[in-house]
């Protein structure tokens, strides 16, 4: 039988459940995840000797919490500065091609999962080379109501290349669109 993992051991913070992370470490992960867009080149670098896959990995592995607390802090601006620029995006309603196209269509559900007294938490990911699986879910602060929930597959070029496929599935119970409100608090 398998024994359970923690998928967090190896990571810089923990996003296995609901709970916030201190304020220095936002800070840092927020500071990371900027720079980690800097490094992105305008053309997906190969996989060579010089950039293999055990140090993409290892860049993704360092991008995660950067992410997952870009999501929490309604970071639009630094999410769409994950993804390349011919990114290619499939869910329900997809595909969606380049960074703009897929920008447009998230913006709603990044509105809806980052809302005020609400918190997303991934019980699971998963690291191989470039690929990298998630399952997510998000959760009313106060009435512990789940409003949404999924899976997805990313393929990330690490730093240097970063997100240029994603496929999603998810669940959401409550709205697909946000209310302008909501739309008002992503920064961007």
């Amino acid at each position: 039988m398998t024994r359970l993992t923690n998928y967090y051991n190896d990571l810089s913070a923990d996003y296995s459940k609901p709970e916030l992370v201190s304020n220095e470490l936002v800070v840092k992960l927020i500071s990371d995840a900027e720079t980690y867009i800097h490094l992105r080149e305008e053309t997906l670098p190969e996989i060579t000797a010089e950039y293999s896959l055990v140090q993409i990995e290892e860049e993704n592995k360092h991008w995660w919490p950067t992410h997952c607390e870009a999501l929490r802090q309604g970071r639009g601006d630094i999410l769409a500065g994950e993804y390349a620029n011919n990114l290619v995006y499939f869910c329900a309603d997809g595909p969606f091609y380049g960074r703009t196209a897929v920008t447009n269509r998230e913006v709603n559900w990044w509105a809806i999962l980052a809302q005020p007294n609400v918190t997303m938490a991934w019980p699971i990911v998963m690291f191989n080379g470039e690929a990298l699986y998630c399952e997510w879910n998000c959760f009313h602060d106060l009435t512990k109501e789940l409003i949404a929930k999924g899976s997805e597959t990313l393929l990330r070029r690490g730093h240097r290349g970063a997100c240029y496929l994603k496929s999603k599935q998810f669940s959401f119970y409550r709205d697909v669109y946000a209310f302008d409100e909501l739309l008002h608090w992503l920064r961007f």
